[in-house]
This record gives structure tokens, C-alpha cells and sequence, in this order.
């Protein structure tokens, strides 16, 4: 009876044990999006799901194109309401100013598509197609550029821009090797582990590339330029960068979105020197908005926002590494995106934001029309 009884425990046991050990590897691998993506200089990942039950963005009204509200019509695919995650990789140009820019990318969306209607939207706009184990390939010319796109699986469409189409085929072949399987490149692999876990968006490698201001020495990338302002960082700086929210960091204020910024500079020497430059910039700018604030007792909701942002950024040395850290809470991240919506803005025209979009939930027909 002992030895009836011990045997189906330790089965048990055992199994569990798998089990657990296979959810622990799975919680620690990369998303399955950003392990889809080819080799890349950067990859930035949004996991747009949980950013959109924190937010609610896909309430907010939104003033379209008419090519993208066409788009829409086409494919009945609401971006806002049915993309759940994206994966972007960053390739850097050999020639930044050949026809094919500084930059180019691959893209991996998951979410609820219809296949039927975007292949139909896809064919109609494709100037040739390719087929590729077992995957329809369109090219899509694009500012002259090709763009290369592809359905993967019922909830996964892979993108590129890269000349060549082996980045594309490469997606391909990743989707099709598995999830665990699929290590992702060799970037994911050097730097995933430095993300502090439950990152719903984050970015790592070159993700200054972008916002390269001109070209450096010898042809190599220049500083970056946001917004007008340059920062005290080369467009090929190897940074981590992640956005992590934490739900009892002030409650009263529906939690916390975390920004974490980390360099990995070449010494320590490098990376005193950002902090030096960073601290400096940040001074200035929290004196423009302490003296806009004395000035104007009467803030708009979204200036007291980035005051408070600004206030919480915090800068440490550790050897080779530069670390920036800010705190908001997820009202100012909603003044701050209000302030820069135009269909919400108090600047906008009355009257509705999109009168040709259609009602909510009628796009996309049912799950079982998507797959």
C-alpha cells in the first residue's frame, strides 16, 4: 500500500517540479515578439495590453489620416483597441544618406487581425509577392523603400524595411522553430538580463539611432536630438531603458510607472562624465520649470505633470554605468498624453474627433472570423 501510495506522489511531484521550472524559464525568456525579430543595433518592445488596461488609451478619441483611417476601414484592425504587443528592431544604415535612410526596421505585431481582410488589403497594394516556408511575403513600396510584411500566425504579422529580404525570412523562420525554442538574437541574449523584471515597455542597444543628430568623425553616428534638444549622448550609446509600473507605489494615484535609463559607457571615467552632463541638463530644465511655475501660480494640468517628473529624476554612478531614474504616477502620464493629442487638446475644433470610424466592436466581426 506504501509503495501504491509513494509512487503516484512522486509522479506528482515530479510533475509539478517540470512544470515549475518551465514557467520559471518561460517568465524569464524575452516576449515572444521580441525573440521573432532578427539581428539587429536596437530593439524597443511595448507591451501594449497591459499599458492599455493601466490607461485606457483606447477610449481616448483620435484624429486620423484619411490613408490610415482607409487602413482601418480595409482591415478592421483599430490599432489603439486590437494590437497587443510590438517588437521593433533597428538596423543602421552603411549609408545614412542613400535612399534607404539612417535607419531602417523590422517589426513584429501581435494582436487581433482578420486575415481574410488584411491579405485582400495587402494583395491589392502589393507591387509583388514571394512565397516563403509556407508564408505569403507582399511588397509594398513605401517612400521609395520596399516593405515586406507578413502573417506568421492568426495573431502575429512580421514587418520590414530592410533592403534584402533575409530579415524577413529570418522572422519567418524563428516563428516557425517555436516559443521556447526561439532564443531571439544575439542582442536579446547580451543584454535581456539587464531589464528589471515585468517591463512592460522597454528598449536596449542603439535606441538613439533615430534621433541621430547629423553624423559624427569618420562617418560615425552623431548626438541625439529630441525634440529640438541635444543630449550629452552619442546616437550609438549602448543603452537599457525600461518603463516598469508598480501598483503600490501611490495608491492614491492608481500606482507608479517607473523609467529606468542605464548606459553601459566604455569606463568609469565615460560614464562620470554622462552623469556630470545629465545632471547639468537637468538642473537646467528643472529651473525653466520652477520659474514657469512662480510665474504662472495656475499650471496646466500636464505642466505640473512634468514638473513632478522632472523633480523625481535621480542620477548614479555605478564603475562603467550611468543609471537615470524617474518616477510618475499614472494621472501625469494621462495629463501628458492629453496634452499632446490633438482630437483632446483645448486648441482642437469642436465637434467629434472621427465621425468616419466605426462604432466600437464592429470592425473586427467575431474571434472566430479574425483567425
Amino acid at each position: 500500500m506504501r509503495k501504491r501510495t509513494l509512487i503516484p506522489l512522486l509522479v506528482a511531484v515530479l510533475l509539478l517540479c517540470t512544470l515549475g521550472v518551465m514557467l520559471y524559464l518561460r517568465a524569464k525568456a524575452p516576449p515572444e515578439a521580441a525573440r521573432l525579430l532578427p539581428e539587429s543595433d536596437a530593439i524597443v518592445y511595448i507591451h501594449l495590453k497591459t499599458i492599455r488596461a493601466l490607461t485606457h488609451f483606447d477610449q481616448t478619441p483620435i484624429e486620423r489620416s484619411p490613408d490610415f483611417q482607409q487602413f482601418i476601414d480595409a482591415t478592421g484592425i483599430v490599432p489603439e483597441r486590437d494590437l497587443d504587443a510590438v517588437a521593433l528592431a533597428l538596423h543602421r544604415m552603411p549609408d545614412p544618406t542613400g535612399p534607404n535612410g539612417p535607419v531602417a526596421y523590422s517589426e513584429v505585431f501581435e494582436g487581433r487581425f482578420d486575415g481574410v481582410r488584411l491579405k485582400k488589403y495587402l494583395a491589392s497594394l502589393a507591387s509583388s509577392t514571394e512565397d516563403y516556408a509556407g508564408r505569403t511575403i507582399y511588397t509594398i513600396p513605401v517612400d521609395n523603400r520596399h516593405l515586406r510584411i507578413a502573417q506568421v500566425a492568426y495573431d502575429t504579422i512580421v514587418a520590414s524595411n530592410m533592403p534584402t529580404p533575409e530579415q524577413i525570412h529570418s522572422m519567418i523562420d524563428r516563428s516557425r522553430a517555436g516559443a521556447l525554442s526561439t532564443p531571439g538574437c544575439s542582442l536579446l541574449a547580451a543584454r535581456y538580463r539587464n531589464l528589471p523584471i515585468l517591463s512592460e515597455a522597454w528598449g536596449i542597444g542603439h535606441i538613439g539611432l533615430p534621433f541621430a543628430d547629423g553624423q559624427g568623425r569618420n562617418g560615425q553616428p552623431g548626438f541625439i536630438s529630441v525634440l529640438g534638444l541635444h543630449l550629452p549622448l552619442r546616437a550609438d550609446t549602448d543603452l537599457v531603458a525600461s518603463l516598469r509600473y508598480t501598483a503600490t507605489a501611490r495608491v492614491l494615484h492608481g500606482g507608479a510607472v517607473h523609467l529606468r535609463i542605464e548606459e553601459f559607457a566604455t569606463d568609469p571615467a565615460e560614464a562620470g562624465k554622462t552623469v556630470d552632463a545629465v545632471a547639468t541638463l537637468l538642473g537646467i530644465l528643472r529651473g525653466i520649470s520652477n520659474e514657469e511655475a512662480s510665474s504662472q501660480p495656475l499650471q496646466s494640468p500636464s505642466e505640473a505633470a512634468m514638473q513632478a517628473i522632472l523633480n523625481s529624476m535621480t542620477l548614479s554612478h555605478h564603475g562603467s554605468r550611468a543609471v537615470l531614474n524617474a518616477t510618475a504616477s499614472i494621472d501625469q502620464l494621462k495629463a501628458l498624453a492629453a496634452a499632446h493629442n490633438p482630437a483632446i487638446s483645448p486648441l482642437a475644433p469642436p465637434g467629434p474627433a472621427n465621425p468616419t470610424a466605426e462604432p466600437h466592436g464592429t470592425t473586427n466581426g467575431s474571434d472566430k472570423d479574425r483567425r
